[in-house]
């Protein structure tokens, strides 16, 4: 269908990314989720360390590490989940103009800094105009871009879990993008990163299944404090 195309092209167009690349979590999560997922990646990393006969042999393996407990945590208690669970309420919402509002209202409130919200907004109504043809269902004009990607899917009555996982693929697929950007990490590093966060996209996707309005809420507060000094920043290669 071609909505369901439309969802993931404009996933990709995201341009949230933060500057402060430290991890939130605790080291044993981090320790546990990067042993499973790396599969000795970490041994490799130690031994570049140690011969160092290449700055980037030594920063790359460093890198993703830092990469994958910096996104796992943005997905599992972060925007991630955040996102993901408005999602699905607009998508069960989608033919109720009332609630769908209240969920776009609530959706806009989360935003932790000025440009994160605009963001939001802007990806919304560009995503609202670019289903147009295809028909859309009645939303308020400042709707958050999670929100307007849940009510058109269901409004088409496009499968609620598979939209929600495809959003958070692409949701992390382009914060994988812009750090290959900015950090010094190839293409292949940033191929192995996104391979690595199948498990936790899916375990996110599935568990926000269950989630109510009540349970959002985050902890990621060194990614919020991030997007707060990057809407200062003199020279920056991302808008938010």
């Amino acid at each position: 269908m071609p909505v369901a195309g439309i969802i993931i092209n404009m996933a990709t167009m995201t341009t949230t990314i933060t500057t402060d690349s430290h991890h939130e979590g605790t080291k044993a999560r981090r320790g546990v989720f990067v042993a499973s997922c790396l599969r000795g990646e970490s041994k490799n990393a130690e031994a570049a360390q140690t011969a160092a006969p290449d700055a980037s042999a030594v920063q790359q393996p460093a890198c993703m590490l830092r990469l994958l407990a910096w996104l796992s945590d943005i997905l599992a208690n972060g925007t991630g989940r955040t996102d993901t669970t408005l999602l699905r309420h607009a998508h069960r919402a989608a033919l109720d103009p009332s609630a769908l509002t209240s969920i776009a209202e609530l959706a806009a409130a989360t935003a932790a800094s000025r440009e994160r919200q605009a963001e939001a907004l802007n990806q919304g109504r560009a995503f609202i105009l670019a289903v147009e043809p295809w028909g859309a269902p009645d939303l308020p004009d400042a709707t958050p871009y999670a929100v307007a990607v849940g009510a058109v899917a269901g409004f088409h009555h496009l499968p609620e879990d598979d939209t929600a996982t495809a959003y958070l693929q692409a949701f992390t697929a382009n914060l994988i993008s812009a750090a290959v950007r900015l950090v010094p990490l190839g293409q292949a590093a940033g191929l192995r990163v996104l391979a690595a966060l199948e498990k936790p996209i899916l375990c996110v996707s599935q568990e926000t299944k269950s989630a109510s309005l009540d349970d959002i809420g985050g902890s990621c507060f060194r990614s919020d404090l991030a997007a707060m000094r990057h809407e200062t920043q003199y020279t920056r290669l991302f808008r938010s």
